[in-house]
């Protein structure tokens, strides 16, 4: 770990207050960040991590507390003038305008287009399409773009806002190296993410919210990760309980709720075949870029295959659109919430949509019976509607809730997971393990897949691991561990030499 000056920190923020009308945001918050430092800032969803940041970069104005840069109490009118003084975010969902290509979004914050090329090279996206419209890019892509963006203004006070969360592992090493290594050379970063080996491999200290205040600040030492658990939940965190797998043995009874043969799509998915039946929760492992955007697509019905078949409970099915993929029982919930909610509208209308949108259905909406339905899934997922005037209110972990619940409401038969923790707090992804082998075992069939290999043994029955456009290994939950999966998302199986795959 670097030296540091924590006596003259470079940020020094206390007493922080937001209130957003009737919810509060933050009420006492507090953050010290020296020279050379990594400060973890920890907290579960909603604690207001990234209340405190948006007020911190000038994307939002404080109502009360104390914010002092290199010693000059001040704060930003605007992200710009942040940016101007050195203090430059990553946040949690990609900042890069879609409708323009990366050039004008580089334009746009007058970044170097030297610096940001070569950042974005050494962070793993050597060859960037400065013509490609921003909105056609994968999402890891764009995480890494944002961060090359970042790093070529030279920021004093880099915020990084579960950066790693939706990257593959390989890129995640290359961004943890690059934030060292800005460390090292003297520039300071809050680092939020509920990754704790990342935080105990690059972070100095841990600040922790909870309920909108800071209840601890902590070096980052062996066994700091309980200490940080408990203050962040407010008691002793009881462990995991691993999935008891027990539907496996009675889905591997019945016939295929889901049937993919030979499945290709574009250039990255080619010849993928695998069975997934009525109570099981199948895992879906790969590194980026490993064809299973597109799988994911082609099921969801936002993508038609070139080659290959998708049957249905025995019967052949091709999805011209997502509505017919939701006709014949799949329902998606995508990487971004973004692209699933209606930020602006209330949580009840965002589960209430899939109720309103059959044509069948149209006609005068029965409100009681809406509300009683949309009351259950709210209940069933515990979620926090403090804030359910606008769904961009809740938190991240709120707001993945939400785009499941709307599926709760209108029944499960095959739930298409795509990443559904990604950047949410240890206590609600525990909800989602729950709540997805309680709807395994009520008859879903699950297809999830994870960026985060330990989740499928908390999870999943059995995991099919998917190698350049293939499924390489098929891997029980009692065998995938974090080490086979990953020796399989390599290539480095077996399976692979026999087929004539590279390892």
């Amino acid at each position: 770990m670097a030296e540091t000056d924590s006596a003259s920190p470079v940020l020094d923020a206390t007493g922080v207050s937001k209130r957003f009308g009737p919810v509060v945001a933050l009420h006492d918050a507090a953050l010290r960040v020296g020279r050379g430092e990594i400060v973890a800032l920890m907290g579960a969803n909603g604690a207001g991590k990234s209340t405190l940041v948006k007020i911190l970069t000038g994307a939002l104005r404080h109502d009360g507390g104390t914010i002092r840069i290199r010693g000059r109490e001040g704060h930003f009118a605007s992200p710009a003038a942040a940016r101007a003084a050195g203090l430059v975010p990553v946040y949690q969902e990609p900042s890069l305008i879609p409708h323009l290509d990366v050039a004008d979004n580089l334009r746009l914050t007058r970044t170097p287009r030297e610096a940001f090329l070569r950042w974005a090279s050494e962070l793993g996206a050597p060859d960037v399409p400065l013509d490609e419209m921003t909105g056609r890019l994968p999402l890891a892509t764009l995480r890494i773009l944002d961060l090359a963006r970042a790093l070529a203004s030279e920021p004093e006070v880099l915020m990084l806002d579960e950066m790693t969360a939706a990257l593959p592992t390989d890129l995640v090493e290359r961004v943890l190296k690059v934030v060292r290594a800005q460390a090292d050379a003297g520039r300071s970063i809050i680092y939020i993410s509920h990754r704790f080996a990342e935080i105990a491999a690059i972070c100095d200290r841990a600040t922790v919210l909870r309920d909108g205040a800071t209840v601890a600040d902590l070096p980052v030492e062996p066994g700091v990760e309980e200490k940080i658990v408990e203050q962040m939940l407010g008691a002793a965190l009881t462990p995991v309980v691993p999935a008891a797998h027990a539907a496996a043995a009675v889905a591997a009874a019945g016939p295929p709720r889901l049937r993919v043969r030979g499945l290709s799509v574009g250039p990255r998915l080619s010849d993928v075949s695998f069975d997934l039946r009525a109570g099981e929760v199948l895992g879906v492992v790969a590194l980026e870029g490993q064809g299973q955007d597109q799988l994911f697509d082609a099921l969801a019905g936002f993508r038609r295959p070139d080659r290959g078949t998708i049957e249905v409970d025995g019967t052949a099915r091709s999805f011209r659109h997502p509505a017919d993929a939701i006709a014949a029982g799949h329902t998606l919930v995508p990487g971004n919430r973004a692209d699933a909610l209606l930020m602006v509208r209330p949580v009840r209308e965002n589960i209430a949509l899939p109720l309103i949108a059959r044509p069948a259905k149209w006609g005068p909406i029965n409100m009681r019976e809406e509300a009683a339905i949309v009351a259950e899934a709210i209940a069933r997922l515990q979620i926090d509607t403090r804030a359910q005037g606008e769904a961009r209110r809740l938190s991240g972990g709120n707001q993945q809730k939400v785009t499941i619940a709307r599926w709760i409401a209108t029944g499960v038969r095959t739930l298409l997971l795509f990443d559904p923790t990604r950047g949410i707090d240890v206590r609600t992804k525990r909800q989602i393990y729950g709540l997805v082998r309680d709807l395994a075992a009520q008859g879903a069939a699950i297809l999830f897949y994870t960026s985060e290999l330990k989740e499928i043994q908390a999870a999943c029955d059995r995991s099919i691991v998917i190698f350049n456009g293939r499924v390489v290994d098929e891997i029980a939950a009692g065998e995938a561990t974090e080490a086979n999966l990953m020796r399989a998302a390599y290539g480095l199986t077996g399976r692979d030499h026999a087929a004539g795959v590279p390892a």
